[in-house]
């Protein structure tokens, strides 16, 4: 009797061993292979940590969409992956909207590669939210849809789709995403062909992150910044932002056996953020560096560590002179707020900028001040000097001609390159430990 009980013992035990390795508690759906046109797939239930792969910022109510937000209307977002995995999960936002958004299908898949919208039609993946493909999202809320069973890449454009049949009002939005989205007529969330998708978008929509489970990576890294991370004149397409290179190079790294953390990237840029100061609009459109940061990197899939690069346009957009005391106070406040959740920080001097239009000799001073007090050691747990490797050694006040896009503020690509080249990777590894 004994022996047989123990026997059904083990039985049910094998039974209801099919878990998942996850990471400390981030938000998680249930894994499950959700093809709308193939049969479940026989892969073996997946290992790992939840990470970030790509992320992105809402920025503001997308002007246009105040009545009827995008409605009736499929939009497909093209994002590139840092980090491969083999489930996946995605962040949708209805931060802007002014009423409840309901999504009635959504999807996830690879893209041919093609610069198109066709995806790879055996990688389709119905998306769901609590078991159902059906998801009303509140106003000023998120929602993170179920996982999904598939291979994701790193190094690769994924297609995240979905469908809203009725008005939502603002579409939350990242407009300067570098990157072509679609957009299609009707309920076109499953087609692979891509060719209902006549419209053409520079901006990402509802969407701001994609997890991943992952086993080449532990943790994620949140690259918290304004334009100069976002990386606005970097190349269209070509994902020649600071923080994909940085991605490129720990990777790289890692696969040569250096003892680095394997850490994926990801990008909370907003182009003309300010760290101390809101944009207009409730909620603010470009929310503050203060304000947002535990929105944008304390609350990130397995967060690590956070690099910050801030600071700028509290300089340059500042009617008046700012004052370097109060900038380098706001970003001790959000070296302490990491701290408390045990993040490492890691923080980027200012780069110069003469030559653009509110330049100043003053306000350059403040620049400098400000360089100097993060220089010394006072702000951050370690430090990354882009002032340093990108200005013109024939005039400090001006970035150098190489690394100048033209504006004489933002990078070319061959300046976005030097600044993830700049980098330390050692300095990624290890805790908080700014005294400040």
């Amino acid at each position: 009797m004994a022996a047989a009980l123990a026997a059904l013992v083990l039985a049910l035990s094998a039974a209801l061993y099919v878990t998942v390795a996850t990471d400390d508690g981030t938000p998680r759906g249930t894994i499950a292979d959700n093809r709308p046109h193939h049969g479940s797939s026989a892969a073996p239930v997946s290992t790992g940590s939840w990470v970030g792969s790509w992320a992105t910022a809402p920025v503001g109510g997308e002007p246009g969409t105040e009545a009827d937000g995008m409605a009736g209307r499929s939009v497909r977002n093209v994002v590139h992956t840092g980090i491969g995995g083999t489930s996946a999960r995605i962040t949708l936002s209805n931060l802007y909207g002014q009423s409840p958004l309901t999504i009635t299908h959504a999807s996830l898949a690879l893209s041919t590669g093609d610069g198109t919208a066709a995806a790879d039609s055996d990688t389709m993946r119905r998306l769901t939210f609590d078991g159902s493909p059906r998801a009303v999202i509140p106003a000023g809320r998120q929602i993170v849809s179920d996982a999904v069973r598939v291979v994701i890449p790193r190094g690769s454009d994924i297609l995240v789709t979905t469908y809203s049949p009725t008005p939502s009002g603002p579409v939350t939005y990242h407009p300067r995403a570098r990157q072509i989205s679609y957009v299609a007529a009707g309920d076109r969330t499953e087609d692979a062909t891509g060719i209902p998708y006549t419209q053409q978008t520079p901006y990402w929509r509802y969407l701001t992150a994609l997890d991943v489970l992952s086993n080449e990576a532990d943790g994620t890294v949140v690259a918290f910044g304004d334009s100069l991370t976002d990386g606005v004149t970097s190349t269209v397409g070509a994902n020649h932002r600071w923080p994909d290179i940085l991605t490129g190079r720990l990777r790289t790294a890692l696969a040569s056996g250096r003892q680095l953390p394997r850490y994926s990237v990801v990008n909370e840029g907003i182009s003309g953020n300010q760290l101390l100061t809101d944009g207009l609009g409730r909620p603010p459109e470009s929310q503050s560096g203060l304000d947002r940061f535990g929105r944008d990197a304390l609350s990130r899939t397995n967060v690590k560590v956070v690099v910050i690069d801030l600071g700028i346009n509290d300089i340059l957009r500042n009617p008046g002179l700012a004052d370097p005391d109060r900038i380098t106070g706001g970003l001790r406040t959000l070296v302490r707020q990491a701290h408390a959740h045990g993040l490492r920080v890691v923080g980027a001097t200012l780069m110069p900028f003469e030559g653009r239009r509110g330049w100043s000799p003053a306000r350059d001073a403040v620049r400098r001040q400000v360089n100097a007090e993060i220089r010394d050691g006072g702000v951050y747990d370690a430090v990354v000097d882009f002032d340093k490797a990108l200005r013109d050694p024939y005039d400090p006040r001006r970035l150098r001609p190489a690394y100048d896009s033209g504006d004489h503020l933002h990078p070319s690509d061959s300046g976005f390159a030097k600044m993830a080249e700049t980098f330390d990777l050692r300095v990624l590894a290890g805790a908080g430990q700014a005294q400040l």
